[in-house]
C-alpha cells in the first residue's frame, strides 16, 4: 500500500529558499488585492464615508428604520431610534486624513479577504496529507462566508444598538455627547471586524476536532467556562458596556453550540470510517 506523502513531487523537491519565494508571492498578491480595494475605498470617500462609516451615526439608517417598522407593528414606540442625541466632531488636525485611510484600508482587508485567504491556502495546501486536504474542501469557502456573515452581523446589529446605547447614555443631563471622529470609527472598526474574526469559531473547532484536540464531549463538558470565557472576549472587543458585550456574546454561544454539533458529526463520521476498516481486515 502506498504511503499517504504530503504535496507532488515537484513540490518534495522544491528548496526551503523555494518555499519561502513562493510564499513570498502570494503575500504580494494578497497585499496588492487589499491596496487595491483600499484605494478604490480612498476614492469612493463619499460612499465611504457619507453611507457606510457614519450611516449608523444617522437615523435614516436600515437597522433604525427595521426597528422603527417593527415597533409599529407592535404598535409600540419601544424599538423605534428616531432620535440619536450626539454629534461627531474632529479635534485633531490630521483627525480626517488619517481616519480617512485607516477606514479605506479596513475596508480593502474586508473585500479583499476571501481573495488573501485563497492565496495564503495555495500555499499551505500541498503540504497536506491527501486526507487533510480532502477534510479541508472548502475551506475558502467556509471561512470567507463566515467573516462577510460576522462583518454583516457586526455592521448591522452589534454598531448601531451599541452607537445607540452609548449615545442615550449619560452619568448627568448636563453633560453633552460629543464624540471625536477618532473615537467614533475606531468604535465602529472595531465592532465589526470583532465580529468578523470571532465568528469563525465553527472553523477554529473543526480544524481542532480533525487534528484531536478536543472532542464534542470536551465541549460540552466546559460549556460554562466557554460562556465566561466568550463574555471576557466580548467586553476586550466592544466598547465599556455590557450592552455590546451581550451582542457579541450571544450568538457566539449560538457558534458554540454549532462547534459541539460538527465535533459530534467528525467523530460519528470517523467511527463509522473507523468500523469498517476493521470490517475490510
Amino acid at each position: 500500500m502506498p504511503i499517504d506523502q504530503p504535496g507532488d513531487d515537484e513540490e518534495q523537491e522544491m528548496t526551503f529558499l523555494d518555499h519561502l519565494e513562493e510564499l513570498r508571492w502570494h503575500i504580494i498578491r494578497s497585499l496588492a488585492a487589499i491596496v487595491v480595494f483600499a484605494i478604490a475605498a480612498f476614492l469612493a470617500v463619499d460612499i465611504v464615508f457619507g453611507v457606510i462609516i457614519l450611516g449608523p451615526s444617522k437615523t435614516d439608517f436600515w437597522t433604525y428604520q427595521m426597528l422603527c417598522q417593527i415597533s409599529e407593528l407592535l404598535q409600540s414606540d419601544a424599538l423605534c431610534i428616531d432620535k440619536l442625541p450626539f454629534i461627531i466632531q474632529n479635534r485633531q488636525v490630521t483627525g480626517q486624513f488619517t481616519m480617512h485611510l485607516t477606514t479605506s484600508f479596513v475596508l480593502g482587508i474586508v473585500c479583499a479577504f476571501p481573495y488573501a485567504f485563497w492565496e495564503i491556502w495555495r500555499f499551505v495546501k500541498p503540504g497536506l496529507y491527501s486526507k487533510e486536504r480532502s477534510a479541508a474542501r472548502g475551506a475558502t469557502l467556509y471561512v470567507s462566508f463566515l467573516f462577510l456573515s460576522g462583518i454583516l452581523f457586526g455592521y448591522f446589529l452589534v454598531t448601531p444598538i451599541s452607537i445607540n446605547f452609548l449615545a442615550n447614555y449619560q452619568v448627568d443631563p448636563s453633560i453633552l455627547n460629543e464624540f471625536d471622529l477618532v473615537s467614533y470609527v475606531n468604535t465602529v472598526t472595531a465592532l465589526v471586524l470583532a465580529c468578523g474574526l470571532l465568528f469563525q469559531l465553527p472553523v477554529v473547532v473543526y480544524f481542532a476536532t480533525k487534528a484531536g484536540l478536543i472532542s464534542s464531549n470536551t465541549l460540552k463538558l466546559y460549556r460554562k467556562h466557554a460562556i465566561i470565557v466568550i463574555l471576557i472576549l466580548g467586553a476586550m472587543l466592544t466598547p465599556p458596556d455590557p450592552f455590546s458585550q451581550i451582542l457579541i456574546a450571544l450568538p457566539l454561544v449560538g457558534l458554540y453550540q454549532i462547534g459541539i454539533f460538527i465535533a459530534g458529526r467528525i467523530e460519528r463520521k470517523e467511527a463509522k470510517a473507523l468500523m469498517a476498516t476493521r470490517q475490510e481486515d
